[in-house]
């Protein structure tokens, strides 16, 4: 009995080398899946990496394409075309040319036609104040006079016209002794004027027409003036406003481009302006709605060097500060009675001395 327990306690159990070994085995393929884990993660973690530097150089090529975009330098535009500028008179039209384009100004921002409407009667308003005395600035005694003087006033001055017409109308008082003038001896007194053949052969033909169809006398209706050679619509109104009394607007050059300054209209077709500005105003207010622009641009606003500065209108302007600005500087600018300089007309109004104008010289004076 001892000798069995005792080479029990001697005996080794079978199988315990095997079981060692296996279990170092085991071991080893654990430690080798945990390297090959860690391995996997690390690379894992090195394409997560990669990956997302990729993204961030990708995002700052884009932010840098994108800055590159807005930073990058306009290209160069061409200059905005001006609009077209009407004629100093308005001319017929010439075959084979195509008539000027009509550009319409914009009006100020949020301006509606009842703004636009009040915003011209203002002004008419305030310049009424400034020129209460506004009258015609061609010398004349009668409609014939008048409507010579108008006819020769194209292309020239008022001034120049009062300094030319006395003469004229000491030799040819009436229409009847125009028609039956000399023509070269008409051109000679006319030359002054600029453009005298022109203008002799008008003068020369209306008195003509006054004398064989409305008996020596100049016709009150504009369907009749308009048919006398060398007058057209402006000219008629002048005659009908400042002779018979009877409303009309006078579009001459001041009164275009200040009424186009102002933005009463876009229009540069001398027809179309006088349509458009006469639906802002009554039609009482015309005629002297005429004198006032046109005194306005002839004395403060004028076409290169408006005086800004010493207007009074300017809050009323949508282009003020086209000018001189600086008050001090603008009183300069000033021309005819209020710089303290004679206006046009050589026997001006007794309204018009009374408020400090004073009369032109004849001419050759001075």
């Amino acid at each position: 009995m001892k000798k069995s327990s005792a080479s029990k306690k001697t005996v080794p159990a079978k199988g315990a080398p095997a079981e060692k070994a296996t279990a170092k085995k085991v071991t080893a393929k654990k430690a080798v899946a945990d390297d090959s884990a860690a391995a996997e993660a690390a690379a894992e973690k090195a394409t997560v990496k990669k990956t997302a530097a990729k993204k961030t150089a990708a995002k700052k090529t884009g932010a840098k394409k994108v800055t590159a975009k807005k930073t990058a330098p306009l290209k160069r535009q061409a200059p905005a075309k001006k609009p077209a500028v009407a004629p100093k008179k308005a001319a017929a039209a010439v075959e084979g040319v195509a008539p000027a384009k009509t550009v319409a100004a914009k009006p100020p921002r949020g301006e509606s036609r009842t703004a636009l409407v009040r915003r011209a009667r203002r002004i008419n308003r305030e310049l009424a104040e400034v020129y209460p005395y506004a009258h015609p600035e061609l010398d004349f005694e009668n409609p014939f006079q008048l409507v010579v003087a108008t006819v020769l006033s194209a292309q020239t001055t008022d001034l120049r016209v009062n300094q030319t017409t006395p003469a004229l109308f000491a030799k040819y008082p009436t229409p009847e002794d125009l028609a039956a003038a000399v023509p070269e001896e008409v051109e000679e007194i006319l030359r002054p004027t600029g453009f005298f053949r022109a203008k002799t052969k008008s003068v020369i033909g209306l008195s003509k027409a006054l004398a064989e169809d409305f008996g020596g006398e100049v016709t009150g209706r504009l369907e009749d003036l308009v048919k006398l050679p060398g007058v057209g619509r402006k000219t008629a109104f002048v005659v009908l406003g400042n002779a018979f009394g009877r409303p009309g607007i006078t579009v001459d050059t001041h009164f275009q481009r200040l009424v186009r300054r102002w933005r009463w209209t876009g229009e540069t077709d001398p027809d179309k302006i006088e349509a458009a500005v006469g639906a802002l105003f009554p039609k009482s207010d015309w005629t002297d709605l005429s004198h006032h622009v046109i005194w306005h641009g002839r004395r403060i606003c004028h076409a290169r060097k408006p005086a800004c500065g010493a207007c009074p209108i300017a809050p009323l302007c949508p282009a003020f500060g086209e000018g001189e600005t600086d008050p001090e500087k603008a009183k300069k600018l000033l021309k005819y009675e209020k710089g303290g300089l004679p206006g046009q007309r050589l026997k001006p109004p007794q309204a018009y001395l009374d408020a400090g104008g004073k009369p032109a010289p004849p001419l050759g004076a001075g």
